[in-house]
């Protein structure tokens, strides 16, 4: 008996997807892993969100987690926030969550219930991890839906917001409510696991001390003069409000989100292990 012929475009639906454009909003994209032998019949899988940074290496990570996703049995899922949306050469809208009327955060969401209808996947809640502009959206993401995060990997962000209603968002929540809707939920915030992580060596700070930037609030060096500074400046943040933190320094690496992932995945492989 000869071997059916693999099916042309379902082959597209497994292992390493291409780039889908979100149906809610075809400017943003998406792409998975999905481990081969997961069929639309069987228990739906957990679902892991790796957020980009400011460069966009949304195919880079979706590779770099294949073999965990066929380890701990769970889906990979990459957003794309493309660069210049709205206006020309932009670079940071999606860090911030809302930008010129596009909510990031809810286009994420509206993402992942696309992909918990299409490749079965569990997506009442998932875990999300982001470094560098991804850290800065993944941590601002936590405070808009904690109740959605299995847990939180919060990875050397440029820039942090700290749980302070006397502060002017970003450098704080002051206002949040009334720009996004949302009331911060503490204690919902305080039951999501959460990591941040940093090389030990990142402390250049070129791309993070820039007065008069489109990134930049005075008051943001008060946070600290590094990333290793400001993500503590964060966990004593996230602390003095009662929210847990398993805080990493790993040794040897820079700036470079590729190099931390074995210690998110370490973090992330244990709570899949325990559910």
């Amino acid at each position: 008996m000869s071997t059916p012929e693999p099916d042309s475009e379902g082959a597209n639906f497994i292992g390493g997807t291409p780039f889908f454009a979100s149906r809610h909003d075809q400017r943003l994209f998406y792409a998975l892993y999905v481990p081969k032998d997961h069929t639309p019949d069987a228990a739906p899988l957990p679902l892991v969100v790796i957020q980009h940074g400011t460069g966009r290496s949304a195919e880079l990570y979706r590779d770099r987690w294949k073999n965990f996703a066929i380890e701990h049995r769970c889906v990979i899922l990459t957003p794309l926030f493309p660069a210049g949306l709205v206006e020309p050469r932009e670079l940071h809208s999606f860090k911030f969550l809302e930008y010129k009327g596009i909510r990031f955060d809810e286009e994420l969401l509206h993402i992942v219930d696309e992909v918990g209808e299409g490749f079965n996947t569990e997506t009442e809640t998932f875990y999300l991890h982001g470094f560098s502009g991804g850290g800065q959206f993944a941590h601002r993401f936590f405070y808009a839906h904690p109740d959605r995060l299995a847990a939180v990997s919060i990875g050397a962000p440029g820039r942090i917001t700290q749980l302070d209603d006397s502060l002017p968002w970003w450098l704080g929540t002051g206002g949040f409510e009334e720009r996004f809707g949302i009331a911060i939920d503490m204690d919902a915030l305080r039951r999501v696991p959460v990591q941040m992580i940093v090389g030990g060596d990142d402390v250049e700070t070129w791309e993070i001390n820039n007065p008069g930037g489109p990134n930049w609030m005075d008051g943001v060096e008060k946070t600290g003069g590094t990333r290793i500074e400001r993500l503590e400046t964060l966990r004593a943040n996230f602390e003095a409000n009662g929210i847990e933190v398993r805080f990493d320094v790993v040794p040897g690496i820079a700036h470079k989100g590729s190099e931390v992932i074995p210690v998110v995945q370490e973090f992330m492989a244990d709570l899949l292990s325990r559910r």
